[in-house]
């Protein structure tokens, strides 16, 4: 029967009233429907010869066969053309398109015999209260995109340790052509649920103006009502491609609505089919499900005209926003203090920021070869990331000046400036900088040398280095204390030479022979 055509139940009263004397005004007011609409139905009934009551065995669908038997809808058997609803619906799903225009081309159609604009829309109503309750909410073309996860799970099989991974479904649908996609991803964490997203982007070719996320952490890290919290990297990522997140509520299903009708389509379509086959790695299961995926897409509508490529190419695609240059590159953020040695610790190494950041709190902001840092919204220092714990990554212009000083020293360096004061304090800086396990180590100890060059002069460090040595003594304390008492203003003790004494009550060793 046409679509536009009313309860069969709404007939019967009209045959019902109708015999009880009642005019077509006084039915108009009791059923709340027009006149013109029960003069049609009551025509209709003349043609078939239906009185009140109607017999028992007539269900609605043989009572509308009967009333309407080469399927003319009240409107037409009124001489009026009726417009092809499933198509105002779609039309309607496009920026700009209102009911006053498709009425005003309906109208420049058919010029002569045409609805006035309240029967157009009435009808246009009656049609759409019969179809599914979810294409009650009119999305827009290139509108929103809904994502969420399938409830079951498809396991992967490990040959070596003989175990199974269950492997997650994502899945995201255009809210206005319903053009749907689905991967699989070892987890739910966050790196698969960007790596997701960014995916189903470039399978879209585009960028919806909105993208509605269930409140699962990786997406809202606070879930509120009125103003929920997006995780940081989540939203660097949707800043990325020009876009935000409108999460659904807490515990509002009908704000998803959309994405939980294609959960079940994947289900059905795809995981169903795959339930009895094993797989060895996630790229062999996708690319199962992608074969799949192009045949769902492909399956014209039951109740709509075309399939959800063909929507998604007339609705979606001029609608999509376009995507950015360069795909978005996965970046983790992390709150981290300053050490007071203007280092802070990302996974076990350490990497310097300027040292008037001390104690203060930073934003790390984490990829797989970049460390970035930023205070205030202000990125203060970036490093290559390194994996070697312990270690120390330090930029020099982080570095107080006095630090800074100390940085630029080398052991040939030191050794450089020992030449030029004298062969002995060659020789007591090379014993600092060799008697340590690393040279940096006495590093200390020959700047503490510098400092006495700088107080007592060239020469008398010299002498008090050459004294040092003597005494088995090669430390910048015992040079300091040379130099303090002046000890090496004083001559050096000659050593005095070996004396053979002889006289006639020795006897040699002749004696003994």
């Amino acid at each position: 029967m046409p679509a536009e055509r009313l309860e069969m139940h709404i007939a019967r009263d009209i045959l019902r009233l109708t015999s009880a004397g009642l005019s077509q005004r006084q039915i108009a007011r009791a059923l709340r429907i027009s006149t013109g609409t029960i003069a049609n139905y009551q025509q209709a009934a003349r043609r078939a010869g239906l009185t009140w009551p109607v017999p028992s065995e007539l269900d609605d669908t043989a009572l509308g066969r009967l009333l309407w038997p080469e399927n003319p809808s009240p409107a037409s058997a009124h001489g009026k053309p009726t417009p092809d609803w499933s198509e105002i619906h779609q039309q309607l799903k496009r920026k700009g398109i209102t009911r006053q225009l498709l009425w005003e081309e309906y109208c420049q159609e058919y010029p002569e015999t045409h609805y006035r604009y309240t029967q157009f829309c009435e009808r246009y109503n009656q049609w759409l209260k019969r179809q599914k309750l979810s294409l009650r909410q009119t999305h827009l073309a290139g509108e929103k995109l809904f994502v969420d996860y399938c409830g079951p799970t498809i396991p992967i099989a490990n040959t070596v340790n003989l175990s199974e991974h269950p492997a997650q479904i994502f899945v995201a649908v255009l809210g206005a052509s319903n053009y749907t996609y689905a991967e699989a991803t070892l987890s739910q964490s966050l790196p698969d649920w960007i790596g997701s997203h960014v995916r189903a982007f470039e399978f879209f070719g585009g960028v919806p103006h909105l993208v509605v996320p269930d409140n699962l952490k990786s997406a809202v890290t606070k879930a509120c009502r009125y103003e929920p919290a997006l995780n940081a990297t989540y939203a660097e990522m949707l800043e990325h491609y020009a876009t935000t997140a409108l999460p659904s509520r807490p515990y509002k299903p009908r704000d998803k609505a959309k994405v939980e009708v294609a959960v079940q389509i994947v289900e059905r379509w795809i995981l169903a089919r795959l339930r009895k086959m094993t797989f060895f790695s996630l790229t062999e299961l996708n690319r199962a499900i992608s074969q799949l995926l192009d045949d769902l897409n492909r399956r014209p509508f039951k109740k709509l005209p075309g399939s959800r490529r063909s929507q998604f190419e007339a609705l979606d695609v001029p609608a999509l926003k376009p995507l950015p240059p360069a795909a978005y590159q996965y970046a983790e953020w992390k709150n981290v203090t300053v050490n007071i040695d203007y280092h802070i610790e990302i996974d076990g190494h350490y990497y310097s920021v300027p040292y008037t950041l001390a104690r203060q709190k930073l934003q790390a902001r984490i990829t797989a070869r970049t460390i970035e840092l930023l205070h205030k919204g202000q990125r203060v220092a970036a490093h290559p990331r390194c994996q070697t714990n312990g270690q120390h990554t330090t930029d020099p212009q982080h570095l107080p000046q006095s630090h800074r000083a100390h940085l630029e020293w080398t052991p040939g360096r030191f050794l450089s400036w020992a030449i030029e004061i004298g062969p002995h304090t060659r020789d007591l800086v090379r014993h600092l900088l060799e008697s340590h396990l690393h040279p940096e180590q006495g590093y200390r100890s020959c700047l503490g040398l510098l400092n006495l060059e700088r107080r007592y002069g060239r020469e008398r460090l010299e002498k008090a280095c050459h004294r040092a040595l003597e005494i088995k003594s090669p430390t910048r304390r015992s040079v300091l204390s040379i130099l303090e008492q002046g000890i090496d203003r004083l001559p050096l003790i000659e050593e005095a030479p070996e004396v053979q004494l002889w006289h006639e009550n020795l006897r040699g060793s002749d004696y003994y022979q």
